[in-house]
């Protein structure tokens, strides 16, 4: 078989418009409409007011750049519905992430295979599922370990997977509590010296996209792309001197995190910093990224903190 090219008049589909969707979009709209082709995304039914126009000011935007917008329940969807809506399109790409719930990238998988859609970006924007296996305390993980499989067991719909490592701003999240800017408080998961790989979801976006266009085209292979490599130690240097200011530090061992996810199972965010505090999998060194062989630089931690700040 060979490779399928991006060629002009392609038929493109994303699904979901959240804060990665709509990174990629916005760059992917304007460099498949410049090759004469389309842009369609799927949104849930209740994106929209009854008078027919879009809820979000970012989908609106999406709309006026070009792009066309579809309803679809994706986590009610059964895999022939999917099929369905799959079939008309050469390439999808899932931005769709974990929020529709447990079994459903297995769902979209299959229905895109069924579809005989040529080319695939699963949802696979996170860390290298190949080294974390199954059992890492995350089940939506090992979903992503089966969608791998299944991937490549085939051989009609090529793939595209996009490592990111974690996004950048979840390194700041409250409820994920490894930075705190308000109180002022960080943690490590595992030790300082565990690292992590983080990349911003507008880096994510604009890589995607030129992956996506890369001649010869990249196929069944996964891509690692990166903002920055670090440990959490060198993370608390940086969040300290970039807020100038002096952070209560300490660290969340493995063992320590495994005895409260026994008790308390079913917390998604414990499971996050369990997974996390394994390192194995969490990270890749930038010299092996996609963005580092093609000069193509990146937002660090402490730009984008600074952005934010």
């Amino acid at each position: 078989m060979t490779a399928h090219d991006v060629k002009t008049g392609e038929k493109v589909l994303v699904l979901g418009a959240g804060q990665l969707g709509a990174a990629v979009l916005d760059s992917l709209v304007p460099a498949v409409t410049q090759r004469n082709g389309s842009v369609c995304v799927i949104v849930s039914p209740g994106s929209w007011d009854q008078q027919g126009n879009l809820l979000s000011d970012s989908h609106q935007q999406v709309a006026d750049s070009g792009a066309t917008f579809m309803a679809v329940d994706v986590a009610d969807s059964t895999v022939a519905s999917l099929q369905a809506h799959f079939s008309a399109f050469d390439t999808v790409i899932n931005c769709m992430g974990f929020v529709a719930g447990a079994g459903t990238q297995i769902k979209i998988t299959r229905a895109v295979l069924a579809a005989g859609v040529r080319r695939y970006f699963p949802w696979q924007f996170g860390v290298d599922y190949d080294v974390v296996g199954k059992g890492s305390g995350q089940p939506v993980w090992d979903e992503q370990y089966d969608v791998r499989t299944l991937l490549r067991a085939q051989s009609a719909t090529q793939w595209v997977i996009v490592s990111t490592g974690m996004f950048t701003s979840f390194l700041f999240e409250p409820a994920f509590d490894v930075v705190n800017l308000a109180q002022k408080t960080i943690h490590a998961l595992g030790g300082w010296e565990t690292r992590v790989t983080v990349t911003s979801p507008a880096d994510i976006g604009r890589l995607t996209t030129e992956i996506y266009l890369q001649q010869p085209p990249v196929v069944n292979e996964v891509v690692f792309v990166a903002g920055e490599t670090t440990s959490y130690g060198e993370l608390a240097e940086t969040v300290e001197r970039v807020t100038k200011q002096t952070f209560a530090k300490s660290v969340l061992t493995l063992p320590a995190l495994q005895d409260e996810l026994r008790l308390h199972p079913d917390d998604p965010m414990l499971r996050y910093r369990v997974a996390f505090a394994r390192g194995d999998g969490m990270w890749w060194p930038i010299s092996d990224t996609w963005n580092a062989q093609h000069n193509r630089p990146t937002q660090d931690i402490e730009s984008w903190l600074k952005s934010t700040l």
